[in-house]
């Protein structure tokens, strides 16, 4: 195994939106998303990455082909489904990075690679100065009938970072199933972290 790391900010991730969206639609079809993604929907949604000047990436490949891949930006440049829930409960969204998705093909987990993406992203938003917060979202499934026998949440893992569960902190998102065709919502809860 050959793995090589790749860094990009702002509009030059672009460069690899082809590679991100396979690797969104490869491992966000697994427990507990069951993503039905396409390539052409993938693309649209990560133009939030290009359009921002303070975005991150942080990526992982295996050769030719990227096995791994987190992203950050600034709460203020996210779409206005995962701002919203922050603004009704009066923060700072000024304050505030969001932490997107952090993805890692299954056989290379358990090689300390989650931490290295959120070193990467961390370090990346405190070296703003500016920003007192860093969070993220996952989604909250329960009693779900696809859920594996072995299925272990990362809830452990996000505590032991630091982040805190927030409970009434939640926004609604909206994505097809596998085997559907109509998105359906989907209650996403948020987990934060104070970085003063």
């Amino acid at each position: 195994m050959s793995l090589s790391f790749l860094t990009k900010q702002g509009q030059a991730i672009e460069s690899v939106f082809d590679d991100l969206a396979k690797l969104r639609i490869s491992v966000f079809r697994d427990y507990p998303y069951l993503y039905e993604g396409t390539e052409e929907y993938e693309k649209e949604y990560l133009k939030i990455y290009s359009n921002s000047d303070s975005s991150f990436l942080f990526a992982i490949y295996d050769g030719e082909k990227m096995v791994g891949a987190t992203t950050c930006i600034p709460l203020r440049d996210e779409t206005e489904d995962i701002q919203a829930p922050f603004k009704e409960a009066g923060f700072d969204i000024g304050s505030i990075f969001y932490f997107g998705e952090s993805i890692l093909l299954s056989q290379y987990r358990g090689l300390g690679l989650g931490h290295r993406f959120f070193d990467a992203r961390e370090e990346y938003a405190e070296s703003f100065g500016t920003f007192k917060t860093t969070c993220f979202c996952s989604v909250e499934r329960i009693n779900h009938p696809a859920e594996p026998a072995d299925y272990r949440p990362n809830d452990t893992f996000w505590i032991k970072r630091g982040y805190k569960k927030v409970p009434n902190l939640k926004a609604t998102m909206e994505w097809p199933d596998i085997g559907e065709k109509i998105s359906t919502p989907k209650s996403m809860i948020f987990w934060m972290r104070e970085t003063v």
